[in-house]
This record gives C-alpha cells, structure tokens and sequence, in this order.
C-alpha cells in the first residue's frame, strides 16, 4: 500500500468521526413556557426538552441555547405534556348507518385503506399511544404499517381479535342466516372451556397480538338482544389471564352488567371497560385487586344520541343503546369517588377517531380533576400497559412522544380538543 493510499484512509475515517460526532451532537430542543409533569401532578414553567434519536435526553430549567446545527421548536406559549395515551379504540372501523353491511362489503385492503385515516387523525388529536381492543386482524397490519413509517398514527398496541363465547358480544357469526352461522371456535377467537380459552390466547399471540381482550358480558352494538349478562365463567377467565400471562400481555373484559364484571375480576382480568352498572361491590373488589376501570365516557354517549336517529343502528341495538349509553358517565363519577384505578379510554371507532380528548371533558364534568384525567391518559395509561419505562411522561430515556395545547388544560380543559403541536418518537407530525 502507497504511503498516499494510507493517508487518503486515514483521512476517509477520520473524516466520518468528525461527520458521526457532529450528527450526534445534532438535537431538537423544545422551548416550552408550561410543562405539565404527571408524575407529580404539577405543572412546571419556562423548561427545555432535549431530545435526540427519538428518545428524551434531558429536561432542563430555562430555554437552552442551541448549538450549530440543533433544530429549536418554540413552545414558550403552550402548556407541553407527554404524547397522551387512548386504552381502547377500534382502529379499522367507523360506526355509521352502513357499518353492518360493510362487513360482507369491504374486503381486508378495502379497511385497511380505509383505516389509514382513522390513524393518521388520532395521532393528530394527540393520541401518540393506543389499545385497539378488536377487529378482523387487519390492527396488527396497520400497527406494522405504522411503526414501519408507511403511514401516520399512533403506535398500535392491539388484541387482534376479541374473545367470546358462543353467541357472546364478540361472536363474529351473530346476526347473519343461519346458512352462515356455522360453529366458530378457538381459531375465530370464540370459546366455551377453559381448555379452549387458552387455544384462544394462543391463537391471537400467534396472529400477532400484543394484548388480549373478551368479551364478558353482553354488548350494545352486537346483533344480539342481550346488553348486559355474563358470558363468561370464571373458570374461563382465569384459563384467558393465565395463558396471557405466559405471554406477557395485558387483558381486557368489556362488561356491562354486575356478574360478568364480578367474575372477571375474580379471574384476575387487568382492566374493566365500559363498566355501565358496576355497584359498590364491584367497586371493591377492583380495588383490592389492582384492577383498571376504562370508562369510555364519549361512546356512552355517542350511541346514545344515534340511537334515536330512526336506521342509524339496526332495531335490536336501538334499546340497548338508549339504556347503556347515559349510564357510564353516572358510574365513572361513583368510580372515581370510591378511588378506583381509572386508565383513559373512549372506544373510538364506536364514536369518531380523532374526537378521543372529548372524553377529558367529560371525566371533569363528572367530577374528576383535569390534572388527574390527564394522568389517565398518560402515567396510568402506560402503567396499565406496562409500559411506563418507556413512556407515559416526559423525563430522560423515554419515547420523544410530546404534545402541547394552546392553553393550561388544569384552567381550561377544552383546550384538550386543540392539540396544536404533535411529536412522535421525536418526529414532528403537527405543529
């Protein structure tokens, strides 16, 4: 080798240390007037956010001054808190008059298609997080479509499909002739044993779950005359959380009615959603066993109102609506009095995809503090999905997922609806 050819090397390598050090002294710095620090619950003033890689490097006092080359974002008139978290949507779907016969209509790509709207609008609302609690299996493609950047949204964490048993809320075979009904099981995500129940969660690990969701009671928009009654046994519970626990995966039950909640908690489910007419008992046993309740407040109230638009909902549905639906927001007040663990959740995709925050509103008029409706949404959200080591608040190590509102939500939180600044994983999807 020529004493040139060594030197010319030499200076190609030292040429790409200097080119590596420059592009890891590179950062963004978020200037912002308020921040709102949800492990304390108190708002902070005049700090800096130094993010770099996707990832929160430092929080500091004062607006640090950049170095060559750090992109700045001037937040000093906003109220900055962490990317917010939505514990229960319905990512591929929309409700609307046609949503019953979309289902023999649109083929996977069809919804999938459809369904990048639903993301990208979510993200935009402030939702950097989410629990899609059922559909087809068309979530686990759109949370791939999107931690691959192939589309805008929040990061997915999904049950793929729910479980049921036969005939139960998720039953994917209620409602169509009989010619069609057939006899799904495990495979379909539909049990009747234990054994069952755990070829089930199985199943959804194999399809590429992240969290397991059932069904335990009856539901409002399932093409069944039942909104309420248990369609579980506790037995069968239990086998779904012990199968989920070799997997690490969160579980979930939809429960209206008194008993499938009770027999839920005592199989050791992890959170309670909807809980339309949870008692007191109820109340205590989710205390003594750590259980979160997801409210979903907004679609109580959604279906509730179209309920009385005459073909909105087919018949059947129309009853249940009108008794579940003013209901939630009655028992989150009762919940949140008797402390409660309450995690934030709407059931987006029951309701409108990009209106999640309108549940915040609606947690403070039953008499929640907003600081604490905000921690719903983030501290307890991802202590909920096991996941607070890596985001739920803004602090050194965690995800970049930071959102800001023109307002101080704790005076005004309306100001939720207007999320005007939007950073995920240190990308800048709104501003």
């Amino acid at each position: 080798m020529s004493a040139n050819h060594s030197y010319e090397t030499l200076f190609c390598l030292l040429l790409l240390i200097c080119l590596t050090s420059q592009a890891k002294s590179q950062q963004t710095i978020l200037h912002c007037g308020k921040l709102i620090d949800v492990e304390t619950g108190t708002i902070l003033t005049q700090k800096s956010i130094l993010v770099n890689n996707g990832i929160i490097d430092k929080v500091t006092d004062g607006y640090v001054s950049p170095a060559a080359g750090d992109v700045v974002i001037d937040l000093k008139s906003k109220t900055v808190m962490p990317g917010l978290m939505d514990m229960h949507v319905h990512i591929e779907h929309e409700s609307g008059p046609k949503r019953y016969e979309e289902t023999f209509r649109e083929n996977d790509s069809y919804v999938a298609l459809k369904a990048t709207q639903y993301c990208e609008r979510t993200l935009m609302a402030g939702f950097t997080t989410v629990r899609d609690l059922g559909g087809s299996g068309v979530n686990v493609s759109l949370r791939e479509a999107v931690n691959n950047g192939f589309i805008k949204g929040p990061r997915i964490y999904t049950c793929e499909k729910s479980i049921a048993t036969t005939g139960g809320h998720a039953d994917p075979t209620n409602g169509v002739k009989d010619e069609y009904k057939g006899d799904p099981g495990p495979l379909e995500g539909v049990i009747n044993s234990p054994e069952e129940a755990a070829k089930a969660v199985r199943q959804r690990y194999k399809n590429g779950a992240d969290c397991i969701k059932i069904t335990s009671t009856g539901g409002v928009l399932s093409v069944a005359s039942d909104g309420s009654g248990p369609q579980f046994t506790v037995d069968e519970v239990a086998a779904v959380v012990k199968a989920a626990n070799d997997y690490n995966f969160v579980t979930a039950a939809h429960a209206h009615g008194v008993e499938g909640m009770k027999r839920a908690v005592m199989g050791g489910i992890h959170s309670i959603e909807h809980g339309t007419f949870m008692d007191a008992e109820v109340m205590a046993m989710m205390k003594k066993k750590g259980t979160y309740y997801v409210p979903t407040i907004v679609a109580g109230k959604f279906v509730a109102e179209k309920a009385r638009i005459p073909g909105f909902y087919p018949v059947v549905i129309v009853p249940k609506a009108l008794k579940v639906g003013p209901q939630i927001q009655k028992t989150f007040a009762e919940a949140y009095k008797n402390g409660v663990k309450i995690a934030f959740g709407t059931d987006s995709g029951v309701s409108i995809h990009g209106e999640n925050a309108k549940e915040f509103v609606y947690m403070v008029e039953a008499g929640m503090k907003p600081m604490e409706a905000i921690q719903a949404a983030t501290k307890n959200a991802a202590d909920l999905l096991r996941i607070y080591d890596k985001g739920g608040s803004i602090a050194p190590g965690k995800w970049a997922d930071i959102i800001a509102v023109d307002e101080d939500p704790t005076q005004n939180i309306v100001t939720m609806l207007k999320v005007s600044f939007v950073m995920k994983n240190g990308i800048v999807y709104k501003k």
